[in-house]
């Protein structure tokens, strides 16, 4: 059906399978999938696709970064995403301080657009970084901030819309705009003056107390927070605030959060920018995941308060009043910026582990983001602690209490008792009913909570809504089953009925008990793999396509774990077709999804027993291949330099011809090294297949460094692989196979007390990670797990030792995505800073990726990821050293840039 739009419009229309998935899901509990996915290019596109949708009887959903929790962002019909096209900054007035914008234009770029002018956008939620203003608008954001900048309702001038009749309208202050909208709001007038808008943050149902003639009858104002029920949003016209010149940061200490909510009234008479709230729960599990956090004020629930002064001394007045004023039990004041950055990190941090109980549960939104006049706060968070007590539902509070909006995200019986899901959240609602409160304080009602709007408002004020709606969308076309006539808020939900999956491929899962279905319904939706400025997702940020993004290849999954596809579809195929398997999203994603883990298991299934392509016989068995060609090294460069025959060679092995065969050093080290007997404390240097085939001199480095410092090093007595490239490829059986002969080889020195030192990151996040989860019941896998260091790990753990003085150099760091994820960077940047270098680190993957760039065809998206980081860092200082010791990251650098890249262990000994 849908197919009739091809040709139609300028834009993309997509039916395929694998496009309907990835878009059946927000950040949301709930799962719709839609006929198609549109991306309109223009205006003219979204008034043809509202014609189709009208003749055809299917609903319109407008969609911004889908990052709704509420589920708002997704529909039946067809689901239109503004954020690849319709993303553009039309004007920035300084003079108006007021900016004009089309939907899909990612906050942050508003942001930093503004930013010279001394001018920013007001409301600044957590997911700034990808949340569009179009879906901002949708459903009313806030941010910590709002308490001093106000809702996005309080920011918007004038919307251009198309309503669902197809019909283009500027709204501003003039109820002509819509016809019948001025007889509408004579007629209920009282409903509006005493149901609506009673406080702040009350943001469930339509805010149509801004039609009043005493609110401006700002028509503009009732449109935000509809959740695309009532128009599709082409422009927006919307203020600037100045930015702070001078900001301080205090933090209270209280004894729980409910007495620090009990003293907002304090806080807020001082005027302050922010004011967030979280516990000590929340505390506890960024420390456990994190490690040390900065030192907080004595208590278990803390305020952090940022005001804001026309100079640093102003501002720090301010907070020295506040100290003064409130009933804290200690108050750190912070003046420093970094320091500062430092303690938000915590409430940022914890926002995204709060999608984990303390004892590790999956908790899900659904209670998200209800609100309470402040000065109750108190009293409702003692009695919703009550409520999750007698429900035995477990979560982590945090949020914006300045204005009584409260976070929790909780471990609500979804999968396995709907029923007991549906009766927490209406007893939930009549709690904050009876507070006076909202249901939303900022996120919308969408799927989660529009039902229970009948909880909240009398069937008169229900009535009012649909009424509203109407006059905007007579044929109901647009996002049906949300705010008026809504749907059950247990219907279309995505974990019911889910059954548990064993994985085929021997990976233990730890942390979801064994369960891939578990496993990869972690992804939520927040959509942080859509951010720029982090090492995850990289072919997402050379594509801008929701198709390679984390939680695009998490959804395709997904509907493969709940039996919908097979393994062996091609949509699957084609989701995972650019995933890089770097494992940054293990330690970027906020839900702690391992997509590279998840891939290796999909292609274990689809070809177990099945021919593979051919780079998984070339590549993904390179160490094999290697063993040999390292006992006649000349006759292998020699052969590689023909160029007919190393182009035939590269077609033969699956590998890209645009790529450069690495030639193979005269002479190994494990064919160089001698063991020396002797009484030092002995060290074992994992010579990974990489640094023995091509670059023996990192490993001599190495050992001088580390005999340097009084030890003996041993290399493994025969020749063992961590079976990283079997792994990558989903060849797991053979994976496996590597793997127990690594701890056969390693054991005996583990056991004795000894450290294993990795100089490949690649092959030592193995050792550290993969091989305890694909040998989970062999005890020894865990200790040499726990053995493993990386060289800068080792250096950096003797305080006697003493980095050579590198002062005057300018070093360009590529840190290995494997290392970011696994192993962690902390001392290899401490070395760097003792020896004095001075250190620009580059975010982001290289694009070469182990096996990724090598395959046929891949070459383009893999210069394209060097783009985002690599290339623009070596352009930007041509003389700087380039220290990189992944030999994937030294391989790019030198055919794209044509720079040489060293490891830490030559920098350090200077070669």
């Amino acid at each position: 059906m849908v197919s009739a739009l091809v040709g139609r419009i300028d834009g993309v229309v997509d039916g395929s399978m694998r496009r309907r998935v990835e878009y059946s899901g927000d950040a949301s509990n709930y799962r719709v999938l839609p006929e198609a996915v549109i991306f309109p290019r223009s205006a003219a596109d979204i008034g043809v696709v509202l014609e189709f949708a009208r003749a055809e009887g299917i609903s319109v959903t407008a969609r911004g970064a889908g990052t709704s929790v509420a589920g708002n962002a997704i529909g039946s019909g067809l689901v239109l995403d503004f954020s690849r096209y319709m993303d553009g900054i039309a004007e920035i007035d300084v003079a108006r301080r007021v900016a004009r914008v089309q939907p899909g234009v990612v906050l942050s770029r508003l942001q930093a657009a503004a930013r010279p002018h001394g001018l920013r956008f007001g409301p600044d939620p957590s997911t700034q970084n990808r949340c569009t203003l179009g879906g901002m608008i949708g459903n009313n954001a806030c941010g910590p901030r709002a308490v001093a900048w106000g809702r996005t309702s309080d920011t918007v001038r004038e919307l251009r819309i198309l309503d669902g009749t197809g019909t283009q309208r500027i709204l501003a202050n003039d109820l002509s705009a819509v016809a019948g909208l001025a007889e509408f709001t004579r007629a209920n007038l009282a409903t509006l003056r005493t149901d609506l808008g009673r406080f702040d943050r009350q943001a469930s149902g339509y805010g149509l107390e801004h039609l009043l003639p005493e609110r401006n009858s700002a028509v503009a104002k009732s449109f935000v927070g509809s959740e695309g029920t009532c128009g599709v949003l082409l422009e927006a016209t919307v203020d600037l605030v100045e930015l702070p010149r001078a900001t301080v940061l205090a933090v209270l200490g209280y004894p729980d959060i409910a007495a620090a909510a009990d003293d907002i009234a304090a806080v807020m008479a001082c005027a302050p920018l922010a004011v967030e709230g979280i516990d000590a729960r929340l505390v506890d599990v960024v420390r456990a995941h994190r490690g040390a956090v900065p030192e907080l004020p004595r208590g278990d629930g803390w305020l952090f308060v940022e005001l804001a002064g026309v100079s640093a001394a102003h501002a720090t007045a301010k907070a020295a009043r506040l100290r003064r004023s409130v009933a804290a039990l200690d108050t750190r004041i912070i003046t420093d910026s970094a320091a500062a950055a430092a303690l938000w990190r915590i409430r940022a941090d914890g926002a995204g582990l709060a999608g984990r109980t303390p004892d590790g549960r999956a908790a899900w939104p659904g209670w998200e983001d209800a609100a309470v006049p402040p000065e109750r706060l108190g009293d409702y968070l003692r009695d919703f602690a009550d409520l999750t007590r007698q429900h035995g539902v477990d979560g982590l509070l945090y949020g914006h209490m300045g204005d009584g909006c409260i976070h929790v995200r909780l471990d609500l019986p979804i999968a396995d008792a709907p029923r007991r899901f549906r009766a927490f959240l209406f007893d939930a609602a009549e709690l904050v009913v009876g507070y006076g409160g909202s249901l939303s304080g900022e996120h919308g009602d969408g799927r989660a909570r529009s039902e229970l709007l009948s909880v909240m408002y009398s069937p008169a004020v229900l009535e009012v809504f649909a009424g509203y709606k109407a006059l905007f969308d007579p044929d109901n076309v647009l996002n049906p089953g949300v705010l008026v006539d809504p749907r059950p808020l247990d219907a279309d939900l995505r974990l019911a009925g889910l059954r548990k999956i064993p994985s085929a491929g021997g990976f233990a899962f730890p942390e979801d008990r064994g369960d891939i279905g578990a496993a990869v319904h972690r992804c939520v939706g927040v959509g942080k793999c859509r951010a720029a400025g982090d090492f995850m997702c990289p072919s997402y940020l050379a594509t801008a396509d929701e198709k390679d993004s984390t939680r695009g290849r998490a959804r395709v999954l997904q509907e493969v774990v709940r039996g919908a596809l097979p393994w062996s579809d091609p949509a699957v195929a084609e989701s995972l077709d650019l995933c890089l398997s770097c494992k940054a999203c293990r330690s970027d994603c906020p839900a702690g999804v391992d997509m590279a883990t998840y891939k290796s298991e999909a292609l274990y299934r689809r070809y177990r027993r099945r021919p593979r392509p051919l780079d998984h016989y070339s590549l993904g068995q390179l160490p094999r291949w290697l063993a040999l060609a390292t006992r006649i090294p000349k006759t292998v460069n020699a052969l590689a330099a023909i160029p007919w025959l190393r182009k035939l060679g590269l077609r033969a092995a699956g590998i890209d011809g645009h790529r450069d065969v690495p030639r193979l050093a005269p002479r190994g080290f494990r064919r160089s090294r001698r063991q020396a007997p002797g009484d030092e404390p002995e060290v074992m240097l994992w010579i990974d297949t990489f640094t023995d085939a091509f670059d023996p001199g990192i490993a001599s480095a190495a050992v001088e460094l580390i005999e340097g410092l009084g030890y003996r090093v041993r290399i493994p007595e025969r020749r063992v692989c961590c079976g990283l490239t079997w792994i990558s490829t989903g060849q797991l059986a053979g994976a496996r196979k590597r793997l127990r002969a690594t701890v056969e080889a390693l054991s005996e020195h583990v056991a004795a007390g000894g450290l294993v030192i990795g100089l490949e990151p690649s092959c030592a996040a193995v050792l550290r990670s993969d091989l305890p989860e694909l040998l989970p019941d062999d005890p020894r896998a865990a200790a040499v797990a726990a053995s493993v260091r990386t060289l800068a790990e080792f250096l950096a753990a003797h305080p006697e030792w003493t980095p050579p003085d590198r002062t005057g150099d300018a070093v360009v760091v590529q840190p290995h995505c494997h290392q970011h994820a696994i192993l962690g960077c902390a001392a290899d940047r401490q070395i760097l800073e003792r020896a004095g270098a001075t250190v620009t680190e580059i975010t982001g993957c290289c694009g070469l990726a182990g096996n990724f760039g090598m395959r046929r065809g891949k070459y383009g998206i893999s210069a394209a990821v060097a783009e985002n980081g690599l290339l623009p860092a070596l352009r930007a200082d041509p003389q700087a050293v380039l220290l990189a010791d992944g030999f994937s990251c030294r391989t790019q650098a030198a055919e794209l840039a044509g720079r040489r890249g060293r490891h830490l262990a030559q920098y350090l000994l200077g070669r």
